[in-house]
């Protein structure tokens, strides 16, 4: 697998794919690649002048791309299922988790749920679960669940998910992380007829650093996070190889994680890479499975065998 680029993904011809957070950063690359190797994208964006942005850079890069953008705001339910229910006719070959908020002062969802785990873990369970009828319309489907190295550091605070009693963005970022592999290993245990992944960037250059200074006003941060990027960063575009690799490759087995191949997963060409143990016990992918289901209403219709 050392050395695989964007250039080795297969002719994508025929496929569905819809990525979150598609007009920046690691979910822009993303969705470049998959269009530029055939896939029909959906561009599933909160801002639509954004998206539209996006899609024009893709179409400049990849004359004739089959590309849509759908308006899709992650922090809130209702949004969710408004884009579900315009996209879920059909078949979906790829769905890519891939949007996500980092160390933000606390704020609430629409829903009233704490933003990080609102956004990076309940928005992307409930999406899977009303998109779920779309991927089992496809044979081979996949799910890819955008995490971070982050995650490693995390735990699932089951008396306090969504840090109303105590909170510190740090922590409530890596257990938002640390949920995506969770919430990874147990739709795969639940599913089994979907392929269900994770892939982390490692240390890639995007504005997720940046935008909590930004809210807050602090331009000693913000200049912090820019400088940190260009020193140990490398680009989007390679941040995004093993989403890419994950969503597309033959020999990726549900359950999976990918991330680069470099020291400490910082950087380098993707390959698969182990878990933190924690993250595939099914007693934790049970609970928080449960936890997400009241707090989204949203349930996951399995056809019996």
């Amino acid at each position: 697998m050392g050395g695989w680029r964007a250039a080795d993904i297969p002719d994508l011809s025929g496929r569905r794919a819809i990525v979150t957070g598609a007009n920046s950063g690691i979910g822009y690359h993303t969705a470049l690649e998959l269009a530029r190797h055939g896939a029909e994208v959906i561009l599933a964006c909160r801002s639509a002048e954004r998206g539209a942005r996006a899609l024009d850079r893709i179409r400049t890069e990849v004359p004739g791309a089959d590309l849509l953008v759908g308006s899709l705001d992650l922090a809130d339910l209702r949004s969710v299922r408004a884009f579900a229910a315009e996209h879920v006719q059909g078949g979906l070959d790829i769905l890519v988790n891939n949007a996500g908020v980092m160390a933000l002062p606390r704020q609430a969802t629409a829903d009233g749920f704490e933003m990080q785990f609102g956004t990076d873990h309940l928005g992307h369970f409930a999406l899977t679960g009303v998109l779920l009828p779309a991927l089992l319309n496809r044979p081979g489907a996949r799910v890819v669940t955008v995490t971070s190295l982050m995650a490693w550091a995390g735990r699932l605070r089951f008396d306090d998910l969504q840090g109303e009693r105590r909170y510190q963005r740090w922590t409530a970022y890596c257990q938002a992380k640390l949920a995506n592999l969770v919430f990874t290993k147990e739709l795969d245990r639940r599913v089994d007829t979907v392929t269900s992944v994770a892939a982390h960037p490692g240390y890639a250059s995007t504005n997720l650093q940046q935008r909590a200074a930004r809210m807050e006003g602090s331009r000693t941060r913000e200049v912090f996070y820019g400088a940190a990027n260009i020193v140990l960063g490398q680009s989007a575009a390679a941040g995004a190889l093993p989403t890419l690799y994950a969503a597309t490759m033959p020999d990726v087995a549900g359950g999976d994680c990918y991330g680069p191949d470099g020291l400490g997963q910082r950087n380098g060409a993707p390959k698969r890479v182990r878990v933190v143990t924690r993250a595939g016990d099914p007693e934790a992918g049970r609970r928080l499975w449960e936890a997400s289901e009241q707090l989204t209403g949203v349930t996951y219709e399995v056809p019996a065998h």
